[in-house]
């Protein structure tokens, strides 16, 4: 059974992360990556418990939530985990009929179907249990027409200059070892989500660290990796996170971009800091990946990795962690008929990632 059956789903609607300083957070978020501030909501719009900031790009929306108090779950969320994505929200058609179909198939309901009304309409959200700390909303927009929500006011603050990020392609999450199959069953039984792809220990290793991983999709627009960590010699990059995070949650927000030399360039520019692979990895790449349209000095210079399945091929790049926890990052995607996760890349991937985490103590 697909998620169309039952809970129309739409794509992404929005990633709320909670901060410690939502304020600060928003300046980041739009002078480094290029989010504009388009909706606030705090103790001017008669919030009295938090701050947040609504961020867009393209069809990406980010809220960047603080809290106002120190006795407050948003503050102790941001103690034990820094800054992380706390709700990962989807778009439906129907969002009562959704959480009716969740709950029947056993989630755990933190929030049933619930209406807000302003002067320009109704939204309707429900929420439910995800890993860790994490949840999911369901969100119906088709009766509003507001900038975000209820409670919310615009923003006429221009934004920096975008850097092109047009969408959000996939989302990972992090689990304990043995944990992955637990959420791949869930996913699939009360989301109707089917699995896309499974990369086992031997796909992703080096010498010294490995881990799992396995794609779950609704069938159209929303693709959900979850990773757990393999036995290596040492720590891989999920235990490390696991380890600063307290826990499992969102591991990296992935984003597509129609022109990844010109946001990556545009990203340097304002000083985002990315992953670099060895520069040998660029020597044998035209023969790997075959041809493409892109120059792969600019690749080499820029850092960019490619690769290539039977549908097409794929460039990728990821940033350093947000923050100085080892713990949630972005990756900037653009695909070329590719519906893979750059499985190529990984080994010279784990191979920066266990470096940096050498240089931070971790490894």
């Amino acid at each position: 059974m697909t998620t169309s059956d039952f809970l129309r789903l739409q794509g992404f609607d929005h990633v709320e992360l909670w901060v410690g300083n939502a304020k600060q957070a928003a300046h980041f978020y739009d002078k480094a990556f290029g989010f504009t501030p388009v909706a606030r909501m705090g103790l001017d719009t008669g919030c009295r418990d938090r701050a947040s900031y609504v961020m867009q790009q393209g069809k990406i929306r980010l809220v960047l939530t603080s809290a106002l108090a120190p006795d407050h779950e948003i503050a102790r969320h941001c103690q034990l985990h820094g800054d992380g994505v706390r709700v990962l929200a989807l778009a439906t058609a129907d969002v009562e009929a959704a959480m009716r179909e969740v709950k029947h198939r056993g989630a755990t309901i933190l929030q049933p179907a619930t209406a807000a009304e302003d002067a320009d309409g109704m939204l309707k959200t429900g929420i439910i249990k995800y890993a860790g700390d994490t949840v999911i909303k369901l969100v119906e927009r088709s009766g509003y027409g507001g900038v975000f929500a209820p409670g919310y006011r615009p923003l006429d603050a221009i934004g920096t200059t975008p850097t092109g990020l047009a969408a959000i392609d996939h989302m990972v999450t992090n689990v304990h070892l043995g944990e992955m199959d637990y959420w791949v069953g869930w996913f699939e039984r009360v989301m109707g989500f089917t699995q896309l792809a499974h990369f086992s220990d031997e796909d992703i290793s080096t010498e010294y660290s490995a881990l799992m991983s396995k794609v779950m999709e609704d069938g159209r627009r929303i693709k959900l990796p979850i990773n757990e960590p393999a036995e290596g010699k040492k720590k891989s990059q999920i235990d490390e996170y696991l380890d600063w995070y307290n826990g499992p949650g969102i591991q990296h927000i992935a984003m597509n971009t129609a022109d990844i030399c010109a946001t990556v360039r545009e990203l340097r520019e304002r000083e985002i800091d990315f992953l670099r692979v060895p520069d040998t990895y660029y020597d044998e790449l035209a023969e790997r990946v075959g041809p493409i349209d892109e120059d792969i000095d600019e690749l080499r210079d820029l850092g960019i990795l490619v690769d290539r399945d039977e549908d097409g091929y794929l460039l990728q790049i990821f940033t350093h962690p947000l923050q100085d926890r080892p713990t949630v990052f972005f990756e900037v995607i653009e695909r070329h008929g590719s519906r893979g996760f750059g499985v190529g890349n990984f080994k010279a991937l784990f191979v920066s990632l266990e470096r940096e985490q050498e240089r931070r103590g971790n490894l």
